[in-house]
């Protein structure tokens, strides 16, 4: 079978690209891209909860080897660590430059350059970590890369917080659709996270990235092509509220979703001052989340232990490596 060619040719070629990237960099002007809805014209340098004007602020890009099997492959996920975020996880791991904003300001020449050395080095994909707020600016790099030889995938790896109107505009741009499904709950998703509404606009924003790549295409080589893989990271106490969510993708998108369900957590940043989640994960308690996707009847996959990341016959994970700016 031959390979699927990225959807964004199509799109580079019919202009589409362009007009979908021109509108985005218009709602900077009263910034609405994310559910927050901020209001700050973004055009002018202002910022309003993402702490973020009109450059993107990269943090490091990577041919990152520690994602999921069919995401790093052998050659690795080239993957982009934007900075800041539109959430606000007091247990990030990645707090430096999620919210303190370690990183460069970048601008989408500089953008291109990145994804362009990232394919020649032979990376997979090129992977957006946390792109929700930089949207705008992705597409206008991606243009500018397309121009010059970009022809990997587009991964869209998110915390899950998105409005399912500004994920429709990507139809026909991503292949492959990485999103977090943080939370059952808005009560947790408020505390722990600091994002109202989380379970509603997650879940739509899910729906429709499904309805636009649907069940995730692996190829001979056992690289992900296209479609929707799940994020689900446990946490203690049932914070994550796993069941609800287990039923969603069951019941709204498809039994053969799959799904990455992550044992990882650790109280990182300020996650000692909340009592329900200032410990690690217990292994009954991952054990329960497993036994939630049997539930179900989800078995399309990866488990995680505490020695890495494995699909349930089995895979190796290499360490990665990075650039940081």
């Amino acid at each position: 079978m031959e390979s699927i060619l990225p959807a964004y040719l199509k799109s580079y070629q019919s202009k589409d690209l362009f007009k979908k990237s021109e509108s985005l960099f218009g709602m900077l002007k009263s910034c609405c891209i994310c559910p927050r809805k901020c209001g700050v014209n973004r055009l002018e340098g202002k910022s309003g909860f993402c702490k973020t004007g009109l450059k993107a602020k990269v943090y490091s890009y990577m041919a990152h080897h520690g994602e999921e099997p069919p995401i790093s492959g052998e050659k690795g996920s080239g993957t982009i660590f934007f900075a800041n975020c539109n959430m606000s996880c007091v247990y990030c791991q990645n707090y430096e430059f999620s919210q303190l904003g370690q990183g460069k300001d970048t601008d989408s020449e500089e953008l291109s350059r990145f994804m362009l050395e990232l394919q020649g080095m032979g990376s997979h994909n090129i992977n957006l970590v946390t792109p929700t707020h930089v949207l705008p600016q992705i597409l206008k790099a991606l243009e500018i890369a397309i121009s010059k030889g970009l022809n990997i995938p587009l991964v869209y790896n998110t915390g899950g917080y998105e409005l399912p109107e500004i994920i429709r505009l990507l139809d026909g741009i991503v292949d492959i659709y990485l999103p977090d499904m943080r939370y059952g709950d808005e009560e947790s998703a408020i505390k722990y996270s600091c994002a109202p509404d989380y379970p509603k606009y997650n879940q739509e924003s899910v729906k429709e990235m499904y309805r636009q790549v649907g069940v995730a295409l692996i190829d001979k080589q056992g690289l992900i092509e296209r479609g929707v893989l799940i994020r689900h990271l446990v946490l203690p106490n049932n914070i994550s509220g796993t069941e609800k969510i287990m039923k969603f993708i069951a019941s709204e998108l498809s039994p053969e979703t799959y799904i990455s369900l992550m044992s990882q957590y650790l109280p990182y940043h300020k996650a000692s001052e909340f009592k329900d989640i200032s410990r690690r994960l217990i292994e009954k308690e991952y054990e329960q989340a497993k036994e939630l996707m049997k539930k179900y009847g989800l078995s399309n996959g990866w488990i995680q232990e505490s020695y890495g990341l494995e699909r349930f016959a089995g895979v190796n994970i290499k360490p990665a490596l990075r650039k940081d700016l």
